[in-house]
């Protein structure tokens, strides 16, 4: 989840964002609907500068606010696209988005998480090509996972669920990744108060180093400032205004780049990793 990112696919906030209802999508009180497509061009600049090749959806109005982050709807295998089943009712109509997209470009799928099975993609970190850790809490459930395990099994991937905390509530988002950014092969960034006590000890039971996201700035950002984006191996782009973990990243050896996202991130619960759905990572 950190070689070189080389083809992406993300989604253009447009209307949809800009009539969205906040109540509604639970956004928070800073978000402003224009300046968070402003902040989102900035972050699109920064992935492109980094190399990565941008397969673009466009938002014409059909009222998704949400599949912005497109990060949740798919997941992507050595093996094909796998398309998910949202836990958030509202973004039920995302996964076509994606289904249709791969398909455009002769994208292979393995196949489909069906009712009542739900995944989110925020819910799923590969530890390793041949090992999916899933999260299991309000969006990600038992038969979303069991789904996937037997989609993964014939080509030799573990799928190991792990329960999530209900942390602030049904409504709000706790997804695994949430709470872990993978930054290189054998380094994470973790708030270890919230992840899964026995995923805890399988990163350090599998020499992962972990850098502890300092607990004032996790909170103050609902969690955003973990939310970090790897272009390649240690190089990585966060959300602006959490110095103390951009200092604890840079102190183990990365190369961290900002971008303001007060009414982007913060305000709709979604970072840089939320915003993006790698479609192909490859090692240098």
């Amino acid at each position: 989840m950190s070689a070189p990112l080389q083809r992406v696919l993300m989604r253009r906030p447009g209307p949809s964002l800009m009539r969205a209802d906040p109540a509604q999508w639970h956004y928070g009180p800073t978000f402003d609907g224009a300046k968070a497509i402003h902040q989102y061009r900035a972050f699109a600049k920064l992935v492109e500068q980094s190399g990565t090749e941008i397969l673009w959806l466009d938002d014409e109005g059909d009222g998704l606010a949400d599949a912005m982050f497109t990060h949740d709807p798919s997941l992507m295998s050595d093996h094909g696209a796998i398309i998910l089943r949202m836990g958030k009712p509202l973004r039920a109509g995302e996964p076509a988005l994606h289904e249709k997209a791969y398909a455009e470009r002769q994208i292979p799928i393995l196949g489909r998480i069906e009712a009542p099975g739900t995944v989110e993609g925020g819910d799923c970190v590969w530890l390793d090509a041949r090992t999916l850790i899933v999260g299991r809490g309000v969006r990600t459930n038992q038969e979303g996972i069991d789904q996937l395990g037997a989609l993964l099994a014939p080509h030799g991937v573990a799928v190991l669920g792990f329960d999530l905390p209900l942390w602030q509530g049904e409504e709000a988002c706790l997804h695994l990744m949430s709470v872990i950014s993978p930054l290189a092969d054998d380094l994470a960034l973790v708030f270890a108060p919230l992840l899964p006590a026995a995923f805890h000890q399988l990163l350090k039971k599998r020499g992962i180093r972990l850098i502890e996201a300092p607990a004032d700035e996790f909170h103050a950002s609902n969690g955003l400032s973990l939310n970090v984006l790897p272009t390649r191996p240690n190089e990585v782009i966060m959300v602006e205004g959490f110095p103390a973990t951009k200092a604890a990243m840079e102190a183990a050896g990365c190369t961290v780049s900002t971008f303001a996202a007060d009414a982007l991130c913060i305000a709709c619960e979604g970072g840089p990793t939320c915003l993006t759905r790698p479609v192909l990572r490859r090692a240098a």
